[in-house]
């Protein structure tokens, strides 16, 4: 019995579907009403889906009953609902690489669990995924169902200055239903608050002629309150500086790094000419002027913006990506055979 609030739509698997298996992840934090709707809605659209399937659900350290209405709905729906419980609320970035950790399938599906994105999408998007063999599909909200002034103003324009800057052009950077083949997702690694920018990361293992968008039906939210709102601007923009940087000197970042300091080194290196100059052909002091202490400060800065910066970011990438450290912590969980807990189609 279809239990969601949603508007009812039959599910529709469009024909020639490629075997594979499917893998959706749903980062939740204090969703606690949310939460069977959401399961009972993905079980709509997925009921006669041709393929095996898991649905993954990330508690990113809920503070409300979440976490218990997680464990009640697994076990009432069965084993092909896993729940990954985090030790403490990592944000909406961290959670989402610990489901994509977590999910097995070849294709993976990444959506909000606050019933705004919808399900009965997943089929259509998975299909155009394996059928033009891309790596990405991402998800438009055209018809956005948000407030224009806090949520559709401030996301059309970080889609623009993401797109200009990345050169990856999407027009919803910002809608968390999209659908990878999971060989692309897990070659790249997310933190801060970059799961808006997955399109971009994803250009930097694979050609954005892989990255497609699809048109997605947008809900607005019935239950809770967002809780990854617009404090998160500030974050965003300093990721998307890093981004840009990664995308660009990922292979060369002493041109980057070197080219401001050798811009700071020239200029303070002038002004240092100028007053040697001073002293030595009109005899005035220069001892006490501030513009010797401006050179020196510009020539020391960039010095440390060739060696300081260049050696942070490299080891910042090196550390994270070593495979042997994440940004999160998971409750430890028993594991699962390679054959448990997927939701076989009807007759298998």
């Amino acid at each position: 019995m279809n239990k969601s609030p949603l508007p009812h739509a039959e599910p529709q698997i469009p024909e020639g579907l490629p075997e594979h298996t499917l893998s959706v992840v749903v980062p939740m934090y204090n969703e606690a009403e949310n939460v069977e709707p959401l399961l009972d809605r993905i079980h709509l659209a997925l009921g006669p889906y041709p393929w095996p399937w898991e649905v993954v659900l990330v508690d990113d350290g809920s503070s409300d009953a979440t976490p218990a209405e997680l464990a009640r709905c697994a076990r009432q729906f069965g084993p092909h609902v896993r729940v990954v419980e985090l030790m403490r609320n990592f944000k909406q970035t961290a959670a989402m690489q610990a489901g994509l950790d977590a999910a097995r399938g070849s294709v993976i599906v990444t959506m909000d669990g606050d019933l705004q994105n919808d399900p009965i999408d997943i089929p259509r998007m998975v299909h155009r995924l394996l059928v033009e063999d891309l790596d990405l599909v991402a998800g438009w909200r055209k018809n956005r169902q948000d407030g224009l002034l806090l949520r559709k103003i401030p996301s059309r324009i970080a889609n623009r200055l993401i797109a200009r800057m990345t050169g990856v052009h999407l027009r919803d950077y910002g809608c968390s239903l999209k659908v990878f083949r999971g060989s692309a997702i897990k070659s790249v690694r997310l933190y801060g608050e970059m799961h808006r920018f997955i399109p971009a990361w994803l250009a930097t293992v694979t050609t954005p002629r892989r990255i497609a968008q699809e048109v997605v039906t947008h809900h607005a939210r019935m239950f809770g309150q967002s809780k990854y709102g617009i404090s998160r601007t500030f974050r965003v923009v300093l990721d998307l500086v890093f981004v840009y940087f990664f995308m660009r000197f990922r292979t060369r970042p002493g041109h980057f790094f070197g080219g401001i300091g050798i811009a700071l080194g020239a200029l303070g290196s002038l002004i240092l000419a100028y007053l040697v100059g001073v002293k030595l052909f009109l005899g005035d002091s220069i001892g006490t002027r501030p513009l010797l202490f401006g050179g020196f400060f510009l020539v020391i800065a960039g010095v440390q913006m060739v060696t300081s910066g260049v050696l942070a970011e490299l080891l910042a990438r090196v550390y994270y990506e070593s495979g042997t450290s994440r940004p999160y912590i998971v409750r430890p969980a028993t594991e699962l055979a390679a054959d448990e807990g997927w939701r076989q189609p009807a007759g298998a």
